[in-house]
């Protein structure tokens, strides 16, 4: 009963005038889900045409910026890391005492690497050191005769130029004797034909008895006197023309010995010759002496540079012959990028551009820039030339090799070697 009441109350009620009749079956129905999402997104809704342009305006300007990126830069996968392969050879030949390193392992420039037998080497030296020795006293010997020689001509030349003088002194004075030897041969016969001519004036006084046989005796004794004088003036006279002679065999002899003493220049010529000849001699096996030095460090073979010891083909006990290999060491320190690039890739490349080289091994970047360019392609450089001269030809973009060096301190970390592949970007804007 009271649930009809209620209902009956509900059914009697009117619509006041404030509150606007309802009329359910001419009443708009309410819109679905799906018809408000489509007028939300509509292109007339403004919002929809600015998120559009929006949209326009950062797809056009993200594609300014990758078109910039990809333009400012030139990149090629056909590069590799290169490096100097320093060769480790003997310098002499001989036996391997010890092998000081390992294979890949790293040594500083100077470091120990092979010991040959040093002994032989040793013996060399010895032998070396007293043939220099021996020259270098010849040498010294040699040396100490120039002065000597040069003051004995010098002492000779005047000795014998006085002699010379002496002698044509001597040579005068004997002449001067012997004139005068002359002269008394002349007085001596006046005064013998005086005396014979007395003797036979007082034969005839005496015959007449006008003197006495004593006066006649006395001219008698005179007159043998006087021929006596006469043969002892020819005596001195030839006496005296001995000695011009005698003379004359002395200036010769001085002026023979005063030419051997002239030639005193000729013979200082001879011993400054020699000296110097022995002097050579003492340079020639001090040279020697330095060789067989040198060989005896040769013995000892050190690195080079500072790197990575490989490709190593000595062991200890090993009889090495000279020049022969033994080993190979990288200095790691001094490695580049030599990048292939296509000839159309060169038109905007030029030295000293930057480049970001990204190497496998450990997927890092590292700085570096363009060092220069090869003088030719790659193909012409080749074992196998192309001739493009004969059969048909086909246009091939060739391949320009470029050298990238890395800036200082890239490489510290040592972690490239040579023939690893590396990806250079050359920025070229």
């Amino acid at each position: 009963m009271a649930q009809n009441t209620e209902t009956v109350e509900r059914d009697n009620v009117k619509p006041t005038e404030a509150e606007p009749h309802f009329d359910r079956q001419h009443a708009p129905l309410p819109a679905s889900d799906s018809d408000l999402h489509q007028k939300r997104f509509s292109v007339h809704n403004p919002r929809v045409r600015m998120a559009a342009i929006i949209a326009a305006i950062v797809l056009v300007v993200a594609l300014f910026f990758l078109w910039r990126y990809f333009s400012s830069y030139e990149s090629t996968d056909d590069a590799q890391v290169d490096g100097h392969l320093n060769s480790v050879s003997s310098r002499v030949a001989g036996h391997v005492n010890k092998l000081l390193v390992s294979d890949n392992q790293y040594v500083d420039a100077g470091t120990p690497l092979v010991e040959i037998d040093p002994r032989d080497y040793q013996v060399a030296v010895d032998r070396a050191q007293a043939d220099y020795d021996s020259a270098l006293a010849v040498a010294r010997a040699a040396q100490v005769n120039v002065p000597i020689t040069s003051i004995n001509s010098g002492s000779q030349l005047s000795t014998a130029q006085a002699d010379v003088q002496n002698a044509r002194a001597g040579i005068s004075a004997a002449r001067q004797q012997h004139a005068a030897a002359i002269a008394q041969i002349a007085q001596a016969q006046a005064n013998n034909v005086k005396a014979q001519s007395d003797v036979a004036r007082y034969k005839l006084l005496v015959d007449k008895q006008e003197i006495s046989q004593q006066q006649y005796e006395q001219a008698i004794a005179a007159a043998q006197s006087s021929a006596a004088n006469v043969d002892a003036a020819r005596a001195a006279a030839s006496a005296a023309q001995d000695q011009v002679k005698q003379a004359e065999a002395r200036l010769a002899q001085a002026e023979s010995n005063a030419r051997a003493a002239g030639t005193g220049p000729q013979q200082m010529a001879v011993i400054r010759a020699r000296a110097q000849a022995a002097q050579a001699d003492a340079e020639q096996k001090k040279a020697a002496l330095e060789q067989a030095k040198l060989n005896l460090g040769y013995t000892h073979i050190v690195a080079p540079v500072s790197g990575i010891v490989t490709n190593r083909t000595v062991e200890a006990g090993q009889n090495v012959q000279l020049g022969q290999d033994l080993m190979k060491v990288i200095n790691l320190d001094d490695i580049w990028v030599t990048a292939n690039f296509k000839e159309t890739q060169l038109r905007k490349m030029a030295i000293n551009q930057p480049v970001t080289i990204h190497v496998d091994i450990n997927d890092k970047d590292y700085k570096g820039h363009m060092q220069s360019v090869a003088g030719a392609s790659g193909s012409i450089t080749s074992l196998l030339p192309p001739e493009n001269a004969t059969g048909n030809y086909v246009k091939v973009v060739q391949r320009i090799p470029v050298k990238i060096t890395f800036d200082a301190g890239e490489t510290k970390d040592h972690v490239m070697r040579p023939g690893m592949s590396v990806e250079p970007k050359v920025w070229i804007r």
